[in-house]
């Protein structure tokens, strides 16, 4: 029986479960990739500073953000097509996330839709969404995410226009997996895959469903998505999303202390520290570089959350050292997701847990609000 102890471990299982277009849609990143793998650098490069003879006998890992209590400051972050890495995938993520204390953000472009998710958590859960040229479209997924009692809404601003993924490209990704000569190989070798995706509530984005006259069609589906990103979206907007939505506003993509800046000035509640994962502008900066900027730049006006190669409770320490309230995972969410289903988010959430526990009590602090910048060593 193997051993999973990692989210690496969950990503190598994950390799084996799901065709490999759907696999490399959740590991890669746009054009040359430099700033995926500059995420991950630059984690790995902060060195923690090892205490010892601290009383850890009341040591937390419970925070609170936006009001609400958090067992551990990590949440799962809005990710795409999650219902085809796994069996009505997003479901299953709300649920892990539920059952563990943490909120879930459902995407836009999610398989299983806004009324299936709450219908099968009866819970709150946040949800994300783009700003499209179809205003009366955006309009309805706040009055559902309203009817469904959402607890947030977060924007997402970086995807106004959506960076060359070379490995889609490559990989004939459709939505749902194209019937090619390799694709069908693919699945062949993967026959539970095939089983679940035959099974599930919805191989579509269904929250399109009805939007269209051919609403199963999804290459018609993600022209309509890709046509409606709207390039003309500035600040104003979020006042227009105010007038419509009364609860909590996140911004997601921010990577630039000017911007947290703006964000600010518009009173969001918080905002998220993000590069969409290294999947859009190719040759940004790793966002745990960018982070102690845009923390100094809001000065305590709102949260701060931090997004960008997340892979075990050590990121997220370092993360929170650098001032982050918490952490959102994305990649490492999809990787336990297409590999064990709702018992692999569980697991990778208790994975990340426990090690944050560890590194927390090396480190020589009883709770999450203590760390600061001292527990890592000065550069060089």
């Amino acid at each position: 029986m193997t051993v999973i102890n990692s989210i690496e471990d969950l990503r190598v299982l994950a390799r084996k479960r799901v065709p490999r277009a759907l696999f490399e849609y959740a590991d890669c990143g746009s054009y040359d990739e430099v700033t995926i793998r500059r995420n991950r650098a630059a984690l790995e490069a902060l060195q923690f500073r090892q205490r010892v003879a601290v009383d850890l006998t009341e040591l937390s890992l419970g925070t609170t953000v936006l009001g609400e209590p958090w067992t551990v400051p990590v949440a799962i972050a809005p990710t795409g097509l999650a219902g085809l890495l796994h069996r009505n995938g997003e479901i299953c993520g709300a649920r892990a996330a539920q059952a563990f204390g943490v909120p879930f953000t459902l995407s836009t472009v999610s398989i299983c839709s806004i009324e299936d998710v709450a219908e099968a958590t009866g819970k709150p859960f946040w949800f994300q969404l783009y700003l499209m040229k179809d205003r009366g479209f955006n309009a309805e997924l706040i009055e559902r995410a309203k009817a469904a009692r959402c607890s947030a809404l977060m924007l997402t601003l970086d995807l106004i226009i959506q960076g060359l993924r070379r490995r889609d490209a490559k990989n004939g990704l459709s939505v749902p997996p194209r019937i090619t000569a390799r694709n069908a190989f693919e699945a062949m070798l993967r026959p539970g895959w095939v089983w679940g995706m035959a099974t599930a509530k919805r191989r579509t984005f269904g929250n399109l469903a009805g939007r269209l006259e051919q609403s199963d069609d999804l290459t018609t589906l993600g022209q309509w998505i890709s046509s409606q990103f709207d390039v003309s979206v500035t600040w104003k907007e979020i006042e227009w999303i105010r007038s419509r939505w009364p609860g909590k506003l996140i911004v997601k993509g921010i990577l630039d202390a000017e911007d947290a800046r703006q964000a600010c000035a518009h009173g969001v509640d918080a905002l998220v520290v993000s590069n969409h994962g290294g999947r859009q502008l190719d040759g940004a900066p790793a966002t745990i570089d960018v982070l102690p900027e845009v923390v100094e730049a809001v000065a305590g006006r709102t949260e701060v959350l931090f997004d960008g190669g997340v892979q075990s409770g050590q990121d997220v320490l370092k993360a929170l050292a650098r001032g982050a309230r918490a952490c959102l995972i994305g990649k490492a969410f999809l990787y336990a997701l297409a590999a064990r289903g709702e018992a692999g988010v569980t697991q990778a959430l208790g994975l990340i847990r426990d090690e944050l526990r560890v590194s927390m009590a090396l480190a020589g602090r009883v709770r999450v609000a203590d760390v600061d910048r001292s527990i890592l060593r000065p550069p060089g």
